[in-house]
């Protein structure tokens, strides 16, 4: 059994796809099985379904608008680097509605169901592959994984953004009596469960670089301290994720091919800016090809 496991990176995200475009399409790769954390779990089911296409004008046109029903910051552009700071006005007024955190992503809601249809969605249940979505539950303090197979399409598209809702800037979901939170809080890189599942090959594509290649930028205000916190830990659970799924891969007898990044795409995946994000998907591309096609034929064997 194959699988394509895509960790989570918000707007780097656009690289992951144009990884997995090189992967199904020129490679011919077939996966049984496609594990999304986060961004991840928005390109999972249009990969499943081989739309490579219809994802890719997606992800290179998504902008903040597509994502926030309250966007808790402002970008401002200094020395070449986007920077964030907070929206006061937004971010008031969203805590006086009662609200919990201090964005909120209803558009991403809206725009996961607009993106995948119901047809599509019956399609891809009927189908011998498996789409599985990471969600980190925070009331019984641990990570869910949501099998397209045992869910209707409603349940479904829900799982897929609340996978995607990176608290506390976007919503916090409250379902089945617990809160609900993004699935890269917990795990980043499902590789683990892949092969839980019975993988024996796994490609995995990670949206960070595989040794750390910068310092980050000093933190201007509060806001930008709170994401530069939440990027450290992230980064430290996804290095734990990869650990682990390198420790069962060796025990079950399993091979994982990692796609990470080259280079760093940016400081802050809350930015989506459609010329950047049509960049990185080439650029995934085109390293996916190099790597593939720069191996010796005796290594591919």
């Amino acid at each position: 059994m194959r699988a394509l496991v895509i960790s989570g990176g918000g707007s780097k995200g656009a690289f992951a796809g144009g990884v997995a475009q090189y992967l199904i399409e020129n490679k011919k790769l077939h996966y049984d099985l496609f594990l999304g954390t986060s961004t991840g779990s928005l390109l999972v089911s249009h990969l499943a379904l081989n739309k490579v296409d219809k994802i890719k004008k997606i992800y290179t046109n998504v902008n903040q608008k597509a994502i926030f029903s309250v966007c808790p910051f402002t970008i401002k552009r200094k020395w070449g680097v986007e920077t964030i700071k907070i929206n006061h006005f937004n971010v008031l007024r969203n805590l006086l509605r009662g609200s919990k955190t201090f964005g909120e992503s209803y558009n991403l809601k809206k725009m996961i169901k607009k993106t995948i249809t119901k047809e599509e969605f019956i399609e891809l249940q009927k189908s011998q592959k498996d789409v599985v979505i990471t969600v980190s539950n925070l009331s019984l303090n641990q990570i869910e994984y949501k099998s397209i197979k045992d869910f209707d399409y409603d349940e479904f598209c829900e799982w897929v953004w609340i996978s995607c809702n990176y608290t506390p800037f976007m919503t916090l979901t409250k379902k089945n009596g617990c809160e609900y939170a993004d699935g890269g809080l917990g795990s980043m890189v499902p590789i683990e469960e892949a092969i839980k599942r019975g993988a024996t090959h796994v490609d995995a594509i990670i949206l960070k670089t595989e040794v750390m290649q910068f310092n980050r930028m000093p933190s201007l205000n509060a806001f930008s301290l709170l994401t530069n916190m939440f990027a450290f830990m992230l980064d430290r659970i996804e290095s734990q994720n990869i650990r682990i799924g390198k420790f069962v891969a060796t025990n079950q007898d399993a091979i994982i091919n990692f796609y990470y990044t080259p280079t760093v795409l940016t400081t802050n995946s809350l930015v989506f800016n459609k010329e950047k994000m049509t960049q990185w998907w080439q650029s995934g591309f085109n390293f996916a090809k190099f790597k593939n096609e720069s191996v010796s034929p005796l290594e591919n064997k």
